[in-house]
């Protein structure tokens, strides 16, 4: 059975389609509400086994369609194969549930997609920038930002005597 008939047989609402990429690799299509069922059955279901999230990214499309696609990369180390899950989701409006629940390597990539392409993940634990400091404005690997846009200046800070804010505000 095609992956993308097992996606669709078992989480109907997805809409699941999938293609082959010049490098024969398998892309699969799937609707952002439904990417974390998708994502879990292809993580539990035995015939597919992706145990692995290798990467959580996205790619810019707004000029072209309006939309911004999550890139899922997933890998099954017992069976050698490798598989790009996509999600298309408006520009303007950003936002899919997180992976967080099913894999711990969730985390770190999907905040590195919100702070560089503005892309909330629902019921992630801790969506803060992680590789722009905090007063950064905007999402610089979106294709419209601005590439002369002038940051406001903060204060250097010493990170011995005075480090980051803790979770808790401390």
């Amino acid at each position: 059975m095609e992956i993308a008939e097992a996606v669709r047989a078992a989480v109907p609402a997805s809409e699941a389609s999938s293609y082959q990429c010049a490098g024969g690799a398998t892309v699969l299509v799937v609707r952002p509400e439904t990417v974390t069922d998708v994502l879990a059955f292809l993580k539990n279901d035995p015939e597919q086994a992706f145990d692995m999230l290798v990467d959580v990214t996205a790619a810019d499309f707004e000029a072209r369609n309006g939309t911004l696609e999550v890139v899922y990369q997933l890998a099954s180390l017992a069976r050698k194969a490798r598989l790009t899950v996509k999600v298309k989701v408006p520009a303007a409006d950003p936002v899919v549930p997180s992976a967080c629940r099913l894999w711990k390597s969730a985390d770190w990539a999907e905040r590195e997609v919100w702070d560089m392409f503005g892309v909330r993940f629902e019921g992630h634990p801790d969506l803060r920038r992680i590789l722009m400091y905090p007063e950064f404005e905007g999402h610089p690997l979106r294709k419209s930002y601005p590439v002369d846009k002038r940051q406001p200046l903060v204060p250097e800070r010493d990170p011995i005597a005075d480090p980051w804010p803790s979770r808790d505000g401390r």
